[in-house]
C-alpha cells in the first residue's frame, strides 16, 4: 500500500498532536478535540529527532506535503487544473488515493490557520535531517512551477518556508536555481557555489550533496518511497551541474 493510502486508513495522524493531527482529523470528518491534539507547546518533546520512529516521519512528511501545498495554491488565488495535475505526478499519487489526499487538502484549504504551524511542526521533526526538509521544499518548487512560472506570491510563500526549515540565504538560492530560467544554465548555481571556488571547493560541495541527497539515506531518515521521483531528479541536476563544471575545469 501506498503511503497515501495509510494515512486516513489506520488513523495514525490521531497520535501526532499539534496541527497536522488536527488536520488529519478534520479530514476523516471529527472534530478537533485540545485534548487529543495538544497545543504546539506540546508535541516538541515527543515528535522529533531520533526517538520519532521512521513510520510517524513518513505520515507527517506526506501530510506535510500536502497541506503546504494547499497553504501555496492559495497565495495567489484559485488552483489551477496544471498545479493539480503536478502535484499528482510530482508525488505520484495514484487514482485509488486521489480522495484520501484530495480529503485532506481540502481541509487544508478551509482551515483558518496560517501556513506557519505545519512548516514549525516539520520543521521540528526534521530538526537533524536537513536533507528531508530540502526534498520538501524541492517538490513544492516543482508544483509551483506547474503552470509555467513562479509567481511572485508564491516565491514568497517558498522562501519564508525556506527560513523556517532554517535553509534560508545561499541554501534557499541553490534549491532554487534549478526552477529559475535565468540561474537553471548555472551549475556553480545549482550547486550553491561561488565561480571563484576552488576545484577542491566544488569537489567537496559536491560529494555532499551526493551523500545527503541519496535516496537510501533520505529514507531512512523518514522520506517515503513515493516521493523518491523528485530525489532522482534533484540527483540528476546536482549531478549534471558538477559534470559541466569539471568539463569546463578539466576535473577528474
Amino acid at each position: 500500500m501506498s503511503i497515501w493510502g495509510k494515512i486516513i486508513g489506520g488513523m495514525a495522524g490521531f497520535a501526532m498532536g499539534g496541527p497536522f493531527g488536527a488536520i488529519l482529523g478534520a479530514a476523516a470528518g471529527h472534530a478537533y478535540d485540545a485534548l487529543k491534539f495538544p497545543s504546539t507547546a506540546d508535541w516538541p518533546p515527543r515528535l522529533g529527532g531520533p526517538d520519532t520512529g521512521r513510520a510517524t516521519k513518513e505520515m507527517i512528511f506526506s501530510v506535510a506535503v500536502i497541506v503546504l501545498g494547499a497553504k501555496m495554491a492559495k497565495v495567489d488565488g484559485a488552483v489551477s487544473r496544471a498545479e493539480v495535475n503536478a502535484f499528482k505526478q510530482v508525488f505520484r499519487i495514484r487514482a485509488e488515493d486521489m480522495r484520501t489526499v484530495g480529503r485532506i487538502f481540502d481541509a487544508a484549504k478551509s482551515d483558518a490557520d496560517g501556513y506557519e504551524p505545519y512548516a514549525r511542526q516539520v520543521a521540528v521533526l526534521f530538526r537533524d535531517d536537513r536533507a528531508v526538509l530540502e526534498e520538501l521544499l524541492t517538490g513544492l518548487f516543482c508544483v509551483a512551477r506547474a503552470d509555467g512560472e513562479i509567481t511572485r506570491a508564491e516565491l514568497g510563500y517558498l522562501r519564508h518556508l525556506a527560513e523556517i526549515f532554517g535553509l534560508a540565504g545561499m541554501d534557499f538560492e541553490r534549491l532554487r536555481a534549478p526552477f529559475t530560467q535565468a540561474r537553471a544554465a548555472d551549475p556553480y548555481a545549482v550547486l550553491g557555489v561561488a565561480v571563484s571556488a576552488s576545484n577542491e571547493e566544488i569537489k567537496k560541495t559536491y560529494r555532499r550533496l551526493i551523500r545527503e541527497n541519496h535516496p537510501d539515506a533520505l529514507v531512512s531518515k523518514g522520506l517515503p518511497k513515493d516521493f523518491l521521483k523528485v530525489v532522482n531528479e534533484r540527483m540528476a541536476t546536482i549531478n549534471a551541474a558538477y559534470d559541466q563544471i569539471a568539463k569546463e575545469r578539466g576535473l577528474k
